[in-house]
């Protein structure tokens, strides 16, 4: 374990990553799916306000991070008009199932359950941009999904007691960045492959 205050430098690691994918929306060159970042953005406000009423401590600080980014992404996508990705129905029906599953982990007194619901919450609010990656990676920034796994690994090894209910999302955040992280990077490859 390293020591607790590592998470202010994990914390300012994901603000990196989500300035950079900022930047990118503006410019006009990435096109968040804003059912992703909205819910992405949601998700983790939900768990900061139960984490303050709990009394937990400076480790809340990551989480709201895990927030405050996308939510500046989400805000992004509508000051470029050439950043906005249609929507489709399968976007509306993640979304509303991504709602569902946030209800429910909220609504639970179990906290494995909990968790579960709440990775299952952020999955389905994934889905959307994991396929757009996959299908358009050229509409996506790596750079907010590399630093964010970056930022919350280093954020994990803060972590005192470790258990499903303290590593389960943490280590489902991580997963999904580096998936994330290596379908957009594609482009890169597709490029490089091109050029030579």
């Amino acid at each position: 374990m390293i020591p607790y205050y590592f998470v202010f430098l994990a914390a300012f690691i994901n603000l990196i990553g989500g300035v950079s994918y900022v930047v990118e929306t503006y410019r006009g060159n990435t096109k968040p799916n804003r059912v992703s970042w909205f819910l992405w953005a949601l998700a983790p406000m939900v768990a900061v306000a139960a984490q303050l009423a709990s009394g937990i401590g400076w480790s809340t600080l990551i989480v709201f991070m895990t927030g405050f980014c996308p939510l500046l992404v989400f805000i992004a996508s509508f000051t470029n008009p050439h950043a906005y990705w249609q929507l489709t129905w399968l976007d509306y029906a993640c979304g509303i199932l991504s709602l569902v599953g946030l209800i429910l982990w909220a609504i639970t007194k179990d906290p494995v359950l909990a968790v579960v619901f709440s990775i299952l919450s952020d999955g389905l609010a994934a889905l959307p941009t994991i396929l757009k990656s996959y299908t358009n990676p050229e509409t996506e920034d790596a750079n907010a999904f590399i630093f964010a796994a970056i930022g919350t690994s280093l954020a994990f090894f803060t972590i005192e007691q470790h258990s499903f209910i303290a590593d389960g999302f943490t280590v489902y955040i991580i997963g999904v960045c580096v998936l994330l992280s290596v379908l957009i990077s594609r482009k890169h490859l597709k490029s490089f492959r091109h050029d030579a």
